[in-house]
């Protein structure tokens, strides 16, 4: 069925995409979500302190990380530049599966590119794909490709209903609007661990059963996992309370408030001995940047 207005949807989409330059290699999406200058893109796209914008128009600006979340892969941005076309959004609690679902981003290096497709799903992921987080996602089958990250997905009405963040299976993956909001809204500095993680499933020591764990990818200097002398490389199993199933359990044992300690257990170099580490959270706020992983 025809929708009314879909090519002003379409432009206006567009105008509300930007492209985020995050060093000399590759590119990705990100949405205009205040006319203020925040920008909101995936936490894997905002791989730097200071990156570049292009706005619609081919105007750049310089955009400085305020805020990165890597449990929910979201990073907050903010430019210089006022009276910004902002995106609306929607209420994600309400999408239902059935609903038109649009995508706007810059992949392969078309700035700009429309892709749309049907909502699949609403909620968490199933199957072999639970261990990314109970968190949930809005799945749809529109098609993606290198860029799309941290662009908008949109409703038939042009509102975004989420952040484009990657492909699982046949389906495209976004972080709903409603969890952004909460982001936003947040303040992820206490929780702030300072690392970048995907699941893993390794040999336990002792044993042929494979348990699940979060291998380090990297890790930022000066931050509580680098001041504990973590490495990337170093496979994080669990508190001594907790061994970790989901990337969920990694956040729930970072909650709190104030000056703490967490003990770890991870596993670096072989998989015969567990080692352990204290690390100290909530004892220090980096201006302008922050992460909770």
């Amino acid at each position: 069925m025809p929708i009314h207005g879909f090519g002003e949807i379409a432009e206006q989409l567009r105008r509300s995409t930007v492209v985020v330059l995050p060093g000399e290699r590759g590119n990705g999406s990100g949405v205009i979500w205040s006319s203020d200058g925040v920008i909101v893109t995936n936490a894997h796209v905002a791989r730097a302190s200071q990156m570049r914008v292009q706005l619609w128009d081919g105007r750049e600006f310089d955009a400085a990380l305020v805020s990165r979340d890597t449990r929910r892969d979201l990073a907050q941005l903010h430019i210089k530049a006022v009276n910004l076309p902002a995106v609306v959004v929607a209420d994600s609690s309400q999408l239902r599966p059935g609903e038109l679902a649009i995508a706007i981003g810059n992949p392969l290096g078309f700035v700009g590119a429309l892709t749309t497709g049907i909502v699949q799903a609403v909620g968490p992921l199933n199957g072999r794909l639970a261990p990314f987080g109970s968190q949930p996602w809005v799945q749809s089958d529109v098609r993606l490709a290198p860029g799309n990250s941290g662009g908008p997905l949109a409703d038939a009405r042009g509102r975004v209903i989420g952040i484009n963040t990657m492909i699982a299976g046949r389906l495209a993956l976004a972080v709903p609007s409603n969890a952004v909001s909460n982001f936003l809204a947040a303040d992820p500095i206490d929780a702030w661990l300072g690392v970048t993680v995907a699941p893993v499933r390794v040999p336990s020591p002792g044993n042929r059963a494979k348990v699940f764990g979060l291998v380090l990818l990297e890790v930022e200097p000066d931050s509580p996992a680098a001041n504990a002398s973590l490495l990337p490389g170093d496979i994080l199993l669990g508190t001594d309370e907790k061994s970790f199933a989901s990337l969920d359990d990694l956040a729930s044992a970072l909650q709190g408030s104030g000056r703490r300690v967490v003990r770890l257990a991870f596993l670096r170099g072989d998989y015969e001995r567990y080692r352990r580490v204290t690390v100290q959270l909530g004892a220090q706020r980096i201006p302008g940047s922050a992460a909770a992983a």
